[in-house]
Formats: C-alpha cells, structure tokens, sequence
C-alpha cells in the first residue's frame, strides 16, 4: 500500500500568511490520519522578491503554531534539496525533454510584442493568451538562436478545443474548457522554473501523492494535469480548499485583516487557539464541538467534511475561543503563558535601556512603556493635527510610510528609518515632520521613549498594524488617492 504524502510549498516573499498555515493544517491532518508524511518545500524561484528571512519566519510561525514536518530545508530528508532555487538543474532536464518530445517549445517573443497581442485580444473581447507565434520555428532553427545567446522562455502546448476534466477531491469532477488555457511559461528567461513546471517535477520527484492547496488554483489545474499527462506520470489526488474571506465575504487580505500568524503571536493569542480556529476554517468535528485540540483534529479526521462554503476568518470569533482556552488553562500555567509571551527577560531586556534613564520609579514605567504590551493602543485624533501639513497630507504620508515598511524584510531601527527618510524626502519634508504622527501612531501618547526604537522592539507586524488602525482613525484611503498614491510610491528610492 502507498504511503501517503502531502506537502506545503510556501513562497518566502512576505510574512507568513494564516493562508499558508491553513493549507499546512489541512495537509498535517490528512498525512498523519493515513499514517502518512508531510513534507515543507520552498518555492523561492521568485528571486527578486524571496528572502532567507521570510524562509525563516515561515519556520517560525508554523512551529510555534504547532505544525512540525518530516522533511523539509532545515531537516533533511531522502528527497532534497528541499528549496527550488537549489533545484535548477533538475527541471532544466525535464524541461529539455518536454521540448525534445515536442509538448514545449523556445518562444523568442519581447514582452513589447506580448502586450501588444493581449492588447488586440482585449480589444476583440477574446481571453488574452500567447498566440503561439513561435510554436512552428524549425527545432534547429530555435537551437540556432539558443546558441547565439538570445533572450528565450519555454513555453508548453495545450489544446486549443475541448474540456480537460480535472477530479477534485471534495467537488468531484470538475469541467474547464482548453480554450481558457494559456501556453503556460515553464522556463523563465533567467533559467529558473515556473510554479507550473516546478511543483509537478518536485511533487512527482518527492512521491506527493496527494496535493490539497487553495481553490485558487483549481481554473489553472488543467495546465497541471496536461503536464503530468506529458511526463507519462501518475498524477497526485487533487483537493482544492475553500479560500478563507472577510467578514464580507471578500478573499482574506491585509487590508481588511490582519493575515500574518506572527501578528497573532505578538497580540498575545494561545498557539492552540489559533490552531483550533484554523481548524475551524470549513471544518468541523463529528460532534460540532467547538474547542480542540491538534491531537482530536488528527483522529478525528475526515476530509470529506470539509464544507466548500468560503470559511469566514473573524478576528471577534477568534478572540471567543481563544478566551475559551485561556480560561481553561490552570493559573500557574496561566502565568507562566503570560511571561512567555512578554514578560520574558529577552523582550523586557529589548525595553529596559529606553526605560531606565526616564524613570524616577518604577510605577512611571507602565505609563511611559505600557504601549510596548498592548495590542491596539487607540491614539486621541487630536494627535494627528500637524502643524506644517492637511489631513489629506498626513494621510497621505502615513500611507506611503505603511506601503515602504510593509515591504521592509529585514526589521532593525537603521532600516525602518532609512523607508521613513526615503518617503520624507519624495515629499520634501524632514523626517521632524513625520515623527510626531508616528508618536501618535505607534505608542498612542505624543512623546514617550524613542518611537524608531519602539518600532525595532515591536517588530513589523504589530507596528504595521498600529499604523493601519491610525489610517483608519484618520478616514482610511480612497480608491482613488490609493491608485495615485501608489504611483508617487513607485517612485520613490
């Protein structure tokens, strides 16, 4: 009998997103109800954008959350290396042979030449897709060209009629028709592999032999299965989950919430909690109970009772249950939670130096640092009236301000004042206009120990937070002035 294995293959190109640990519940369950593996891989072919910090995070955040994995970048395994980008040569092989096998093909096209088809087809009211213009060049004609250096991806065939059937797990079959099917890029100009090229060559390489992700995917699923179909491979069971969503039913996002699991470390929420809620997500158990724990999720385990309704991810809901597990845990273990979360001497340690010298006593440090324990800290709107700038000014630097941090990766109080200086600057205004609002913002008082180092200390994601709440405060950002806002973002160093 197969073993089953299922994998996550998270992007490390931003915080580690509630998404990502849903999808990596879901995986852990399924694998270890079956007596199964699950395995952690890293997609970092996106090298502009991926980072070691974010890789790390992404270890971070799942383990504190509870979910462990067999195999993975940081613990080895019979299948690595575990990362893409240390995994070139082997899709470079399995691309070669698609192309001498005649189901891919070099395309030459300029991206200039590319947006001016889609261009025409979006004038034509037709779904945008290459044209396959250079799908008939003479094999030794392309190879001619390949040797001479110019710029090329590799490009797969699909059919242009029919439907592809694709069997999903929880919809049963699922009918998509060829023609919304592009002529997926497998092999980027820079020689690196696509996501489509890529996760079928590694999840066949690794033995997955089931792939539970995000419905997201599920129109793209017929590129897949095309591909495995090609290779002459046994394709994995295919299982696309709901997409968790706002209270509004909109796709969840940091807009509207906050989605990154460090976030929820840092307010203060029980792991288990949190992976009680992810649970949660679409799930239920056989007895509708509320509250458990990985342990009962595991054992109780059905994937057939996923509920394909987009589950609602509600911060309020959140905040019930994990009160519910507070209030269970005995008070000594209630205690010692409390001090591992902030009242650790590292994190106090972090504190003490900005705290010392403005002290007389200790009962002025809860007034002066209390901001540093708190989730929300509710500014007075009177804070955010400047002397030197409009409303419509300050909101517009605090949103560009948000946007530079939200992009920094590598968190320390030189960096955070360098994205700071760059959007001052672009403004033409000194880095004393926009201090008094970061006050407000970050700490809620109007002066208090050095908010660039509170900032370093609280890290990104309560600091992001604590800036969007000042935004919403203040009106929060029009369409509009978000189009064109994002435009002056653009262009500023």
């Amino acid at each position: 009998m197969t073993t089953v294995r299922t994998r996550i293959a998270p992007s490390p190109t931003g915080d580690p997103h509630v998404g990502t640990a849903y999808i990596a519940l879901f995986n852990l369950c399924f694998a270890r109800q079956h007596g199964g593996q699950f395995i952690l891989r890293i997609e970092d072919t996106d090298q502009l954008r991926s980072t070691r910090e974010s890789e790390q995070q992404i270890f971070d955040a799942l383990r504190w959350l509870g979910i462990e994995w067999d195999e993975g970048p940081d613990v080895g395994g019979p299948h690595g290396p575990y990362r893409q980008s240390e995994r070139g040569e082997i899709y470079k092989k399995y691309s070669d042979e698609l192309v001498a096998k005649g189901h891919a093909f070099p395309c030459f096209c300029s991206a200039e030449r590319l947006d001016q088809v889609r261009a025409e087809q979006m004038a034509r009211k037709e779904t945008p897709r290459y044209d396959g213009h250079c799908m008939h060049i003479a094999p030794d004609e392309a190879q001619r060209r390949i040797a001479a250096g110019e710029s090329h991806v590799v490009r797969m065939k699909v059919p242009s009629e029919g439907v592809c059937v694709v069997p999903d797990m929880l919809r049963g079959d699922v009918e998509i028709p060829w023609d919304r099917m592009d002529m997926q890029v497998l092999m980027k100009a820079d020689g690196l592999p696509t996501y489509f090229l890529a996760n079928v060559v590694d999840d066949h390489l690794m033995g997955i032999t089931h792939v539970l992700r995000g419905e997201e995917w599920l129109p793209s699923a017929p590129k897949l299965i095309k591909l495995y179909e090609y290779f002459g491979w046994e394709q994995p069971k295919l299982c696309y989950m709901p997409l968790l969503r706002n209270p509004d039913k909109s796709k969840l996002s940091k807009r509207k919430n906050p989605t990154s699991i460090t976030f929820y470390e840092r307010m203060g929420y029980l792991p288990q909690a949190m992976l009680n809620y992810l649970g949660r997500m679409g799930w239920s158990m056989p007895d509708e109970r509320e509250k458990f724990s990985l342990a009962e999720m595991i054992e109780h385990f059905d994937i057939n009772r996923v509920s394909l309704g987009g589950p609602i991810f509600d911060l309020e809901k959140l905040s019930w249950l994990n009160g519910q597990w507070l209030r269970e845990l005995s008070v000594e273990h209630f205690a010692a939670e409390v001090q591992k979360w902030a009242l650790n001497p590292e994190y106090l340690m972090k504190i003490a130096p900005h705290v010392q010298g403005r002290v007389e006593t200790f009962s002025q440090i809860a007034p002066l640092a209390g901001f540093f324990f708190f989730g929300s800290v509710n500014p007075d709107i009177r804070l955010f009236e400047h002397k030197k700038l409009s409303q419509d000014q300050v909101r517009q630097l605090m949103q560009l301000i948000l946007w530079k941090l939200e992009a920094l990766r590598q968190w320390d109080k030189e960096r955070i004042t360098a994205c700071i200086q760059s959007v001052v600057g672009h403004l033409e205004l000194k880095l004393r206009d926009a201090m008094p609002l970061m006050f407000a913002a970050i700490t809620g008082q109007a002066s208090s120990v050095s908010v660039l180092d509170a900032m370093e200390i609280l890290g990104p994601d309560l600091t992001r937070f604590r800036l969007r709440q000042a935004l919403e405060l203040l009106g929060g950002t029009s369409k509009k002035e978000t189009k064109e806002w994002e435009k002056l973002l653009a262009a500023i160093a």
